[in-house]
């Protein structure tokens, strides 16, 4: 029996441009907004079996706003970034431009002293592949990060593959499949 998981991207908690680093912060008044325009389109995924989300604020705020009540999932977590923790993708280049291209160039590293990308990707793929088979479906709200590791890992593509997956606030795509055999499904939404 195969599963059907839908992840929908948590909403956002700071403009794209000041994303930061495994961010916890809360959503923002843009958030909060933007999950008001796309409730129509989303709350339907709420009827699935099982409803989960990632541990961070915006991810359980943008799935109890949304009329889920999701469970946090701590295997969802966004990728432990070390001592990058916090900080914005300018900052860590304009700090430590040796290890930021180190980190882009091989999955393995981890010059933050947190999670390699090749471990974030694999723990994604082993809780899609741990969640049950059931006659329904499963919805999951999480990072957008959290979204790009499992669309690489049901794909089967390359790590480097994660760096070209554009995953905005609150969009939504549908694995399914069984363990280690996944299938992208991509389906229009009513408007």
């Amino acid at each position: 029996m195969s599963v059907r998981v839908s992840l929908v991207a948590a909403a956002r908690s700071s403009s794209l441009l000041a994303e930061r680093f495994d961010d916890d912060r809360p959503l923002d008044q843009a958030g909060w907004h933007e999950v008001q325009l796309a409730a129509q389109a989303l709350v339907p995924l709420g009827a699935a079996e099982l409803r989960y989300c990632s541990p961070t604020a915006r991810s359980r705020a943008t799935g109890e706003a949304l009329g889920y009540a999701p469970m946090a999932q701590p295997a969802l977590r966004d990728c432990d970034m070390g001592r990058w923790r916090g900080l914005t993708l300018s900052d860590v280049a304009a700090r430590e431009p040796a290890a930021v291209d180190a980190w882009l160039a091989d999955p393995r590293s981890a010059p933050h002293g947190g999670e390699p990308l090749l471990a974030f990707i694999s723990r994604i793929g082993g809780w899609l592949d741990t969640r049950p088979a059931c006659e329904g479906s499963i919805v999951a709200v999480a990072e957008p990060a959290v979204v790009r590791a499992a669309l690489v890992y049901a794909l089967g593509a390359p790590p480097s593959t994660y760096w070209n997956v554009d995953v905005r606030p609150l969009s939504t795509v549908t694995l399914t499949g069984r363990p280690g055999r996944w299938s992208l499904r991509l389906e229009a939404r009513p408007r």
